[in-house]
């Protein structure tokens, strides 16, 4: 049973602390097919994101999806590759160092890990338990819940945990778009592009698409994204036919939720639409799915059917808008967790051992043996 374990020695010494671990979805290591394959590989084996009869997907992922859709996508991710890095790993750790340094955290630890790739889950969480971290409240980067990725950081991390003997008090936030100050922050930055870039004939918002079986068996994703819109647009001051609601970044045969980002599109340019402005909310920072599906690839589509401009709203990313809103929320979350004792553990060993010699009953120590206090 021991060997179930693999946490470092406890070190008594140690004070306690609280931590803050922020999870985004992943990235390759690279934009190349051999970094990516093993990415996808392990994207699309979670079970919540694919619910398809394992021995049906394995043929499908190992046939077909890896062996095509590697090399695909490496050339996607080339195209919006920075310098350093990739642009969700780069803009999440921006994110994550502007809350560490934020001054209503401080005293919070605030670390980042992805669901897929690295930096991983469990390597986070075992750093965080050497820093002496045993309270832990959990922000997934997704605004809207969705079982395959805010349920999908939820498996990871206690999956991780159950590798640890000493287990962090526990907090997770499921949702965070209905939060006041996201829908400020998201509509602040339309109008501050607005301002710049001026407007278009329409506003579309564009989430990230599941299956339509997913939402009909449970899953609140359809019905927050459409809040999330809502919310914004009465931000905006937007009337109801100023903005629609898309879904995009499908994959497979069966139905997605609808409309479809890029049939909207080529639909609304066939009707005359000339310029379209797209705003993704579903996405803390820009990723492949912003900066390439939609600022590129859709924005071609949207031309050879007629229209003239598609502009891409840029996510929050690092903004101090979003510092400031996320350290709000996580400080809501971390409200009336009874604050940490200003002894560690072996300030209270000492106590302990002191008290043991007024009595007779044996205290572990540390080699694993016993001392027994003085007899009466």
């Amino acid at each position: 049973m021991a060997e179930r374990f693999q946490q470092a020695s406890y070190d008594h010494q140690q004070v306690l602390r609280i931590g803050v671990l922020l999870v985004n979805l992943g990235t390759p290591d690279a934009p190349t097919a051999a970094a990516v394959r093993p990415y996808l590989k392990q994207f699309l084996s979670d079970r919540r994101v694919v619910e398809v009869p394992r021995w049906i997907w394995w043929l499908v992922l190992n046939g077909i999806i890896l062996p095509f859709r590697s090399g695909r996508s490496a050339k996607a991710y080339a195209k919006v590759w920075r310098q350093d890095g990739s642009p969700l790993l780069v803009l999440s750790q921006r994110l994550s160092a502007g809350l560490a340094r934020h001054p209503g955290l401080s005293g919070t630890s605030v670390a980042l890990a992805m669901t897929y790739g690295r930096p991983g889950i469990p390597e986070v969480l075992a750093a965080l338990q050497r820093e002496g971290i045993d309270r832990l409240l959990v922000l997934p980067l997704y605004p809207q819940y969705s079982a395959t990725t805010t349920a999908s950081v939820f498996d990871a991390v206690t999956s991780a945990l159950q590798r640890q003997r000493w287990l962090p008090e526990l907090r997770f936030v499921n949702q965070y778009f209905q939060h006041p100050e996201w829908s400020a922050a998201v509509a602040e930055s339309i109008r501050a592009y607005q301002q710049v870039h001026g407007s278009g004939d329409k506003l579309l918002f564009s989430f990230h698409g599941i299956p339509q079986r997913y939402f009909r068996q449970g899953d609140p994703y359809y019905c927050q994204c459409h809040a999330s819109a809502r919310l914004i647009a009465e931000q905006l001051g937007l009337s109801a036919d100023a903005w629609q609601v898309s879904f995009q970044s499908r994959l497979g045969r069966e139905p997605w939720l609808q409309p479809y980002t890029d049939q909207w599109l080529q639909q609304f340019a066939r009707d005359g639409g000339r310029r379209v402005q797209v705003v993704c909310p579903g996405f803390a920072v820009d990723c492949l799915e912003t900066l390439e599906e939609i600022a590129m690839e859709n924005q071609e589509l949207f031309v050879a059917a007629g229209g003239q401009q598609l502009d891409y709203i840029p996510a929050l990313n690092d903004s101090r808008a979003q510092i400031d809103m996320l350290a709000g929320i996580l400080q809501l979350h971390l409200q009336h967790w009874p604050a940490l004792s200003t002894d560690n553990d072996g300030q209270r060993r000492q106590r302990a051992l002191r008290r043991a010699e007024l009595d007779d009953y044996p205290l572990p120590l540390v080699d694993g043996n016993t001392s027994t206090g003085k007899q009466r």
